[in-house]
């Protein structure tokens, strides 16, 4: 019996020895728990609203004057004076290039030389006339020699005027040798140079009025049914800043079959700083709704998809729960939101480098 009792003294010992052991290593481990739970961060939120959105596209546009010529002569020679160069600003009538007259400055001189001679000899012809009308009418001459010298005194006249008119246009032709500005206006590029032979497909240069200027847009006819004249046109240049707004205020009636394309004109306000033949951008408004929006910092990029973090309700808590979104144009210093977030979304706006998919979150406003 005591031997009994002996053996179960050294086994009730080591029993409570492990059980109150066991209990100390579970306390332990709940505490150890307790202590890892994260922490949630603090969060700037902003809810999603409304706000009113353009829905526009961009095409490639060209800007042209409505005065624009492209000089090329009218006759052939060679180049002996060019007057101007690129960018300059020339008046109306100002000479710009002169081609050598000499071949033809020699036969006006000649036509002019013969017309003297035909006026002299239409002159005695007129004189003779009249004292050949005077001696048939006093009886002295018969009537056909009144008629022959009629009748040489009107062809007299009649090669008088013919040789006149033909010098009045050699003398016109003189002047097509020199190249005149059409109206004021801009010097474009001058592709010639002094001593070149130039004929009348020859493109000497071009002038431009850079005053009354027109955007060229060409917009699919995909739009066809929504374009129209009123339109707004926000003017970009390659970053996509605005250089100037206008409206659309001409349409074509025809389509273009190479680019299948409606040409829409848009005047360019005096002041905005943009020349004849420049590429830019056209942006066109279509109309304007309400559209959630979200401010560019809460957005995020990977691999080329927009991302933003919202704060959302889990476990009574907030947790962070990102969303891929798509973007349209920025408006001001905001993304509207085309697809993946609701107004009333709670976005978050700090600490994005650190959040994670799930992570516990505290909004504040």
């Amino acid at each position: 019996m005591s031997e009994f009792r002996l053996l179960n003294r050294y086994f009730i010992i080591p029993l409570f020895a492990c059980v109150a052991f066991s209990l100390l290593s579970g306390c332990k481990h709940e505490a150890q728990t307790a202590a890892a739970a994260p922490q949630a961060m603090p969060v700037k939120v902003a809810p999603v609203t409304l706000s009113p959105v353009a829905s526009s596209d961009t095409y490639v546009s060209t800007i042209k004057g409505r005065r624009s010529a492209t000089m090329q002569p009218q006759v052939d020679g060679n180049l002996t004076r060019i007057f101007v160069k690129s960018g300059d600003y020339v008046k109306a009538g100002q000479v710009l290039m002169q081609i050598d007259p000499l071949k033809q400055a020699a036969t006006v001189q000649s036509q002019q030389g013969t017309q003297a001679q035909k006026k002299a000899v239409y002159d005695y012809n007129k004189i003779e006339v009249e004292r050949q009308r005077k001696l048939f009418e006093a009886g002295v001459v018969s009537r056909e020699a009144y008629d022959q010298a009629n009748q040489a005194y009107e062809n007299s006249k009649a090669d008088y005027e013919a040789n006149s008119a033909l010098t009045s246009t050699q003398q016109q032709q003189l002047a097509y040798y020199q190249i005149r500005a059409p109206f004021a206006g801009v010097v474009g590029d001058v592709p010639v140079h002094v001593g070149d032979y130039v004929s009348q497909t020859t493109v000497l240069t071009t002038v431009d009025e850079n005053v009354e200027l027109e955007a060229y847009i060409y917009v699919p006819t995909e739009r066809a049914t929504q374009i129209r004249t009123g339109l707004a046109v926000d003017i970009l240049d390659t970053d996509g800043k605005v250089l100037a707004k206008s409206t659309i205020n001409f349409l074509s009636p025809q389509v273009d079959n190479g680019l299948q394309s409606i040409l829409a004109k848009a005047p360019v306000p005096q002041g905005a700083k943009l020349r004849t033949e420049q590429v830019v951008k056209a942006r066109v408004t279509w109309n304007t709704n309400p559209s959630p929006v979200v401010p560019i910092l809460a957005v995020t990029r990977v691999g080329g998809q927009a991302f933003v973090f919202v704060a959302a309700q889990k476990d009574g808590g907030y947790a962070a729960h990102q969303v891929p979104v798509t973007l349209g144009e920025t408006v001001g210093n905001d993304y509207p939101v085309l697809h993946g977030l609701n107004p009333g979304d709670k976005v978050i706006l700090s600490g994005l480098q650190f959040l994670q998919e799930g992570a516990p979150v505290q909004p504040m406003g």
